[in-house]
């Protein structure tokens, strides 16, 4: 398949198709507010990005909670205080003729203490001293979501994706070894998979016809269980109760290393599912022309930009003009992303990861 064909338009179970083939991934960059509104930094970003041509752009993982904060400086969507701000990126997106996505978030066992956060684990014994959430408060976290989902398409987004990857809850609950309940939210994979379900299905239900939902989902760590994982993506998928799966691997071109799976690539688990109308995207280290183009080769639909979008802000241009294209080498030094436009609080939380900037860089 030629790179050419990331640049053909691609349908979406609900609402306006994709553009092409590049959405943007939902990046942390920790350069809100404290109280979770948007700020100058979240807006020069987004507008950067919005010239940047990719079809869909996620905005950061989102709490649609204020206890189930994560990370300071975290964009937030559990107050109506949000709306302005989120707006305003709604806008700049739609301006620049992508499609826009809230990716919904809430930390549960790994909420921040320290940021006003609140534990909210699926088992006693994952965080000493805190118990399990009980059944009343799992389904206050869903109807939290849902209500992030109407507040999202309020301020104008095309859709939301929800954050089932990474431990997050979600996942957590989808985790046979984190999750050891015994009310209709633990046990089987069918209750361990039912909080994801009711709250993709609940945004289903609460917003528009046209309104787009994806899914966010990791296979590696986090106590999840590959076949478990396609099993129920099997079931989203025949039912097709998303627009797109976004699988967040760690690296697009993983090897199973062991179970039922061994030796196939991680991303051929799932392309080999039948997925009728929903569309599957894949993340994880692309960062060349030729490798976002191999995975369409690979039978994906579309690829997410990770790295490579905060390295160049107009990765798919780069593409179009250059089917050779290759992004910059990491470590960089911090003035390199200064000079593209990052800042200081992105470009520190960046620092974090050990091999993106460089370090002592100034």
């Amino acid at each position: 398949m030629s790179v050419s064909d990331l640049f053909k338009p691609l349908t979406l179970l609900h609402g306006s198709p994709m553009r092409n083939r590049f959405m943007l991934a939902p990046l942390t960059n920790q350069q809100s507010e404290f109280n979770g509104k948007a700020s100058e930094y979240d807006q020069f970003w987004m507008q950067q990005l919005s010239q940047g041509g990719y079809s869909l752009i996620q905005t950061c993982a989102t709490h649609v909670e204020a206890k189930g904060i994560a990370f300071a400086r975290q964009l937030g969507i559990f107050s109506d205080e949000h709306l302005p701000g989120l707006t305003q990126m709604a806008t700049t997106i739609r301006e620049g003729g992508a499609l826009s996505a809230v990716q919904l978030h809430h930390a549960g066992h790994r909420a921040n203490p320290l940021l006003g956060g609140i534990p909210s684990p699926a088992s006693s014994f994952t965080v000493p001293g805190v118990n399990a959430i009980s059944t009343e408060e799992v389904e206050r976290i869903r109807d939290s979501f849902i209500t992030a989902a109407k507040r999202a398409e309020q301020a104008g987004f095309d859709g939301v994706a929800v954050h089932g990857a990474f431990g997050w809850i979600l996942s957590e609950f989808m985790s046979p070894y984190l999750n050891d309940r015994t009310d209709k939210y633990g046990g089987s994979l069918e209750n361990r998979a039912r909080l994801t379900i009711e709250v993709i299905e609940g945004i289903r239900k609460a917003c528009g016809p046209d309104f787009q939902i994806g899914w966010r989902l990791s296979i590696e760590r986090y106590g999840l269980v590959l076949e478990e994982l396609r099993e129920i993506t099997a079931e989203i998928l025949d039912k097709e109760m998303i627009d797109y799966l976004d699988l967040a691997l760690w690296d697009s071109a993983q090897i199973v290393q062991e179970g039922s799976f061994k030796g196939k690539t991680m991303l051929s688990v799932f392309t080999e599912l039948p997925r009728k109308g929903v569309r599957l995207g894949v993340a994880g280290k692309i960062m060349t022309a030729q490798r976002a183009g191999e995975l369409l080769d690979e039978d994906a639909d579309f690829v997410l930009i990770a790295r490579a979008g905060i390295l160049q802000r107009d990765f798919p241009l780069q593409v179009e003009a250059n089917p050779f294209y290759e992004s910059p080498k990491t470590p960089v030094p911090a003035e390199y992303l200064r000079q593209r436009g990052l800042s200081e609080r992105f470009i520190n939380h960046l620092r974090g990861w050990q091999t993106f900037v460089t370090r002592g860089s100034i």
